[in-house]
């Protein structure tokens, strides 16, 4: 499958909160106690999606057909769940693959795609947070590569961060 990166202009905020509802959606019905805050998202997650849209981080994946699979964040930093790093990375975070795409691989070719952004950037790693009540997501970073390097705690939940090395 192609995929191609289309970034997310301000007057798609619907469509983004959207998504992540849908996310959230698709995690309950597998008795999982992950994003279920997107079902109704609180001021500061509204804000944090407003803030990364305005510096041009969010991202629709699209296939061949130019339809919306997916959606994704990619940040130069990550200050609120990494702090300050002095080895530069890229940082993923709002992977999202819409359900009827699921088992279809197309999460690791959205990391393999960002993972060559990050190589071209010249980025030593390509890090990612997964909340720690989805051991599910968790197996599947590690599955894919990324090794557990901490935990951050924050108000709605704990997150193991995951790095892998691309130099």
């Amino acid at each position: 499958m192609t995929i191609t990166f289309h970034q997310v202009l301000h007057n798609e905020l619907p469509t983004v909160l959207n998504l992540f509802k849908e996310a959230a959606e698709k995690i309950a019905k597998k008795h999982i106690d992950h994003w279920q805050y997107w079902k109704n998202p609180p001021a500061e997650k509204i804000e944090w999606v407003q803030d990364g849209i305005n510096k041009n981080e969010y991202f629709f994946i699209k296939n061949t057909n130019h339809a919306t699979i997916g959606m994704v964040r990619i940040l130069n930093e990550d200050i609120l769940y990494w702090g300050e790093q002095k080895e530069p990375a890229l940082y993923v975070h709002s992977l999202i693959v819409k359900e009827a795409y699921n088992g279809s691989g197309l999460g690791k070719l959205v990391l393999e795609a960002i993972a060559g952004q990050a190589k071209s950037k010249q980025r030593k790693f390509l890090r990612l947070d997964a909340d720690s009540k989805n051991p599910k997501l968790c197996k599947y970073y590690e599955n894919l590569g990324f090794n557990k390097v901490g935990k951050k705690t924050l108000p709605l939940s704990t997150y193991n961060l995951y790095e892998k090395t691309i130099l």
